[in-house]
């Protein structure tokens, strides 16, 4: 941990020497996401509610999946950007390292400007609040805390993923983008919306609706039953399968030879 914190502080550094450039890319990653906000904002000024769920709602739903979305693309950005890393040799030299893989491509690159979207996602999930209708209590707060947990998890595991695939195609495959930018996008509404099947495949196959829909359900008061409010943890062994086959692509990698 002492040495992660130590990378961390190379990376701040590293930022601070192009400080307006940090600052401007903050800036801009906040801005994006509040052209998410004032579309919601202005879909809802037509409609009142989509699948029985309210604008405060919704907002409370995206600014969740945008946490952990942020949160996972900070601190395990290394991962999306890992195909450059197979393609310029920089893998096989942390082949040869002391320290797990895992750890130092998590260290490899933190990105600190995702703080932006950090703060947008607050700031919906703030105003949203009072607005809600929600009687909070412990449950409730622990809910939340949970799916933004069991979010980051999947995400993270969506990230490994995609650097798994790489060691068997060399190159980023951007279909996987659908399932990492896009359930960010699409995330902004309870996942039911979309339609049976679409819930299906994420609740079975790539688990967004365990840290989204199903705990969102009880958050709302939209169902009394309260073990939904730990399925986003069940959603973390998504983990299990992206390691292993992240393994079976380590195994699998041949050096570049550069």
């Amino acid at each position: 941990m002492r040495l992660y914190v130590k990378y961390l502080g190379i990376h701040v550094k590293s930022i601070m020497q192009y400080k307006t450039s940090f600052l401007l890319t903050t800036i801009g990653q906040f801005l994006v996401s509040f052209n998410v906000f004032l579309g919601m904002m202005f879909m809802f000024q037509r409609f009142s509610n989509v699948e029985g769920f309210t604008y405060s709602e919704c907002l409370m739903c995206f600014a969740i999946v945008l946490l952990a979305f942020s949160l996972a693309e900070c601190f395990f950005r290394g991962f999306d950007g890992f195909a450059g890393m197979i393609g310029n040799g920089e893998f096989d030299r942390i082949l040869v390292r002391p320290k797990g893989l895992i750890f130092q491509v998590i260290s490899s690159k933190i990105e600190l400007s995702r703080i932006g979207r950090m703060l947008q996602a607050i700031v919906m999930f703030v105003y949203a609040v009072p607005r809600s209708g929600i009687n909070w209590n412990f449950e409730k707060i622990a809910t939340v805390f949970l799916m933004i947990f069991g979010g980051t998890i999947v995400f993270a595991a969506l990230f490994i993923l995609y650097a798994a695939l790489c060691f068997f195609t060399l190159e980023g495959l951007e279909f996987m983008n659908v399932f990492t930018d896009g359930a960010r996008e699409y995330g902004k509404y309870p996942v039911n919306i979309y339609g049976k099947n679409v819930l299906k495949v994420c609740t079975y196959i790539v688990p967004f609706a365990l840290f989204q829909y199903y705990p969102f359900l009880y958050l709302t008061g939209k169902s009394e039953a309260h073990y939904l409010a730990l399925l986003p943890l069940a959603g973390c062994f998504f983990l299990l399968p992206c390691y292993l086959l992240w393994r079976l692509g380590v195994r699998h990698y041949k050096s570049t030879g550069s």
